[in-house]
């Protein structure tokens, strides 16, 4: 393994840190563009963002739903619909208000999300074998560093809010 150095005088170039994470993120995108590819007839990138959402967060009112992935109601609703049709998802009677649906993924509906997520691990892990346990290191360290600026919270907080997307009063700060 070959032990890489960013050039001198580049590390405290905003311009040169923000070019390294573009990269860095189409990277990111390609290996989740990827992870996706088996799943892609069935499932498109926002309905996969619904069947996370509803994978971390469990039974769900269509309108929390459509809050946390920034959408309409009515756009999250064709979204759930599609996904039922695909065996997906399925609405069942809120057992609290009887008045109300919750939303809920389907066995084959949690696979699917396993099945993709455990394709995304399996990739970047190969990625990450390829650095130096230093750069390992570095790695982790600025990734967590740009993370909390960005305000995204760690990989085990996100039952709330999965794949950063969130509600715009968390935004707010409300």
């Amino acid at each position: 393994m070959v032990e890489r150095e960013a050039p001198a005088g580049d590390v405290d170039d905003v311009d040169a840190v923000t070019r390294a994470v573009l990269t860095a993120s189409r990277l990111l995108v390609a290996v989740s563009a990827r992870s996706l590819a088996a799943v892609e007839e069935r499932v498109t990138l926002p309905q996969f963002r619904m069947l996370m959402v509803l994978s971390t967060r469990g039974a769900t009112k269509l309108v929390v739903l459509a809050e946390l992935l920034q959408v309409a109601p009515s756009t999250a609703m064709r979204m759930v619909d599609r996904l039922i049709t695909a065996g997906l998802a399925d609405r069942q009677i809120n057992p609290g208000n009887r008045r109300e649906t919750l939303l809920t993924l389907t066995e084959e509906g949690h696979r699917t999300v396993e099945d993709v997520t455990s394709r995304r691990r399996a990739e970047i892990s190969e990625i990450v074998e390829r650095l130096a346990p230093g750069e390992r290191a570095a790695l982790i360290k600025a990734l967590t560093a740009l993370n909390e600026a960005g305000g995204e919270p760690p990989a085990h907080d996100l039952e709330l809010h999965p794949l950063g997307w969130t509600d715009a009063s968390t935004q707010r700060g409300d």
